[in-house]
């Protein structure tokens, strides 16, 4: 049972037929519009950014297994905010504000390629990000936003 894999990147929720999905699956006779459905499904959240794509093809069963890798944070937070870059003193100067929905909207996304456990462990270390960054959380320090949260301040948001 030998399996290949084909390593792409491919604008989020915006994959075709054509370069460069088609001519690297092309030779391997899978369905290639199933696959780029697949695709445009689960890289939705990510449009506009340039999402990593594992396709592993089972050459005997013609089996198609795909894997999305997500932006680094710092990315989906740019994308989010709508800015360049972050701030070059980040302990003095802040360049922009998260809103905690937007830290969360974030999180999520990130989930499977972060450490945490849960929501409440995530978003902290989006708010962390934002440390570096040179960006406040919901008009506050990170640094504080992570103890509000722990603090439970903002439960409402994890209830959902």
């Amino acid at each position: 049972m030998a399996k290949d894999t084909v390593e792409v990147l491919i604008e989020g929720g915006s994959a075709t037929a054509g370069p460069p999905i088609g001519p690297a699956l092309g030779p391997f006779g899978i369905n290639m519009m199933q696959v780029v459905d697949e695709i445009n499904q689960k890289t939705a959240d990510f449009a506009g950014m340039k999402v990593p794509v594992k396709v592993m093809i089972d050459r005997d069963t013609k089996e198609v297994d795909i894997e999305i890798g997500t932006p680094p944070t710092t990315s989906l937070i740019k994308e989010e905010l709508g800015i360049d870059k972050g701030s070059h003193e980040p302990g003095l100067d802040i360049v922009n504000d998260l809103p905690i929905e937007t830290a969360l909207k974030i999180a999520r996304m990130k989930f499977d390629a972060l450490l945490a456990n849960d929501y409440k462990a995530a978003i902290k270390e989006v708010m962390g990000t934002c440390v570096s960054m040179g960006i406040s959380v919901d008009g506050k320090d990170p640094r504080q936003a992570q103890k509000d949260v722990d603090a439970g301040e903002y439960d409402d948001l994890f209830a959902e």
